[in-house]
């Protein structure tokens, strides 16, 4: 599986790997932010300037994807094709290795037979391979990590000794500097699998305590790199107000206002550089707050859209967003197809195994929560999208279960009737 998926993304980075290296808006395309703090620290300025501009220290993205690109800045040198190529393969290679959580996880939940199916699906998958092979960003890190700790968080109730515990805290402090939105789970599971616990009569106080004091003891050092550059405490990243403001301007011709943003728009990068990073979130903070309270009812639409373009691609059919979005259109098919295979997969695993099911109903409702106040994208799914895979799959073979039992039915009604007919010949 993992070789197969390997090759699939290496064919893709093979085509476009050379791409990255479009010197467009001060290489925007090689991993925008995360590809301007990489170059930062591949200079030896540090983890500062999120954006083309020297600005100083930055908590707006996190840290684990912009030094591992900055390693490959400094071996095949900053904004290079050979460093595109070697970036891409890398995420491919973490792409294809996800196979291997997504197996053991559903192994675990469902049978190997359905774990096979999972895994060659992720394999062939198409976000999973373009975001992967086409894209310079932490999707392929985060997906990878995050499934082993789902994997992990799974079987965590069944562990008696401590230090497996403790490695799940790390662990899953390890995934959230590669992407702190999934750290809102993190109290989630750990309170499914005490709850778990304590109905085996197993010890879980001091348990969760080793597991939370993990995750605390790999932020912490983060946490105090960022207080010492930019003296305010900010665990992983700080950018979620600007996201906010940039999704809550007013303007909605897209999801993410371009126009809200310092990377797309020069006079916010002006303002940007004026303020600094703190002073300019503080300002987008006390905008999107203002605009949210005058437009309680456009925030609650907008919200309600956002949560329908997070799971559907949908976003506006007007001329000039199909202009720039081209395969908005099949892109929207594909989406809501995948999201109704999931829903179903999602009901028929609830109605089969309650509690195999809850992990990952709760991973699909809450996760997204915080894109739909801020913007939705395709994008935003990654984290969760090897789980979304593994119940769309759920959703295939049950539809394929329904029309099994519709095939045995027709063929009993054909009995019936082959049998009635021999019985009224040997009446006549």
């Amino acid at each position: 599986m993992v070789l197969a998926a390997l090759a699939v993304r290496m064919v893709v980075v093979g085509f476009v790997f050379r791409d990255q290296t479009d010197p467009t808006n001060h290489n925007a395309q090689f991993g925008w932010e995360m590809g301007w703090v990489a170059r930062s620290i591949a200079l030896g300025r540090g983890f500062s300037s999120p954006f083309y501009p020297l600005t100083g220290p930055t908590a707006l993205v996190p840290p684990l994807f912009p030094y591992l690109l900055a390693s490959i800045f400094h071996v095949f040198g900053v904004y290079t094709a050979k460093a595109a190529f070697a970036i891409l393969s890398i995420n491919s290679l973490l792409s294809a290795l996800t196979c291997i959580p997504i197996y053991f996880s559903v192994r675990f939940a469902v049978s190997e037979s359905v774990a096979s199916l999972a895994a060659w699906a992720w394999a062939i998958y198409p976000y999973s391979i373009y975001f992967s092979a086409a894209r310079v960003w932490d999707y392929a890190l985060t997906a990878l990590l995050f499934a082993i700790c789902f994997s992990v968080a799974q079987r965590l109730h069944l562990q008696k000794k401590l230090v497996v515990w403790l490695g799940f805290g790390l662990l899953y402090g390890f995934t959230t500097l590669a992407n702190p939105s999934v750290l809102p789970l993190f109290p989630i599971f750990l309170l499914i699998a005490v709850v778990q616990r304590r109905r085996i009569n197993g010890r879980w106080i001091s348990h969760s305590v080793i597991a939370s004091l993990g995750a605390l003891a790999m932020l912490m050092p983060w946490t105090i790199h960022n207080y010492r550059t930019l003296h305010v405490v900010r665990p992983v990243r700080d950018n979620f107000w600007m996201e906010c403001w940039s999704g809550n301007d007013g303007d909605t011709f897209e999801s993410n206002d371009g126009a809200a943003h310092p990377a797309t728009n020069p006079v916010e990068m002006q303002r940007f550089e004026a303020t600094g990073e703190i002073g300019y979130l503080a300002e987008d903070k006390s905008l999107a707050m203002d605009s949210i309270r005058q437009h309680p009812a456009a925030f609650f639409y907008l919200t309600l859209r956002r949560a329908i373009s997070y799971w559907t691609g949908f976003w506006s059919f007007s001329t000039a967003y199909l202009h720039q979005e081209p395969l908005e259109i099949p892109d929207i098919f594909f989406c809501t197809g995948v999201t109704m295979l999931m829903l179903l997969g999602g009901l028929s695993f609830w109605y089969e195994d309650r509690g195999s099911a809850l992990p990952y109903l709760i991973l699909i409702a809450l996760f997204p929560l915080t894109y739909y106040v801020t913007h939705a994208s395709p994008d935003y799914r990654q984290p969760i999208e090897p789980e979304i895979v593994v119940l769309a799959v759920m959703g295939v073979l049950s539809l394929t279960k329904m029309r099994g039992v519709d095939g045995v039915h027709e063929n009993t009604i054909e009995e019936e009737e082959s049998q009635l007919a021999m019985s009224m010949s040997a009446s006549g």
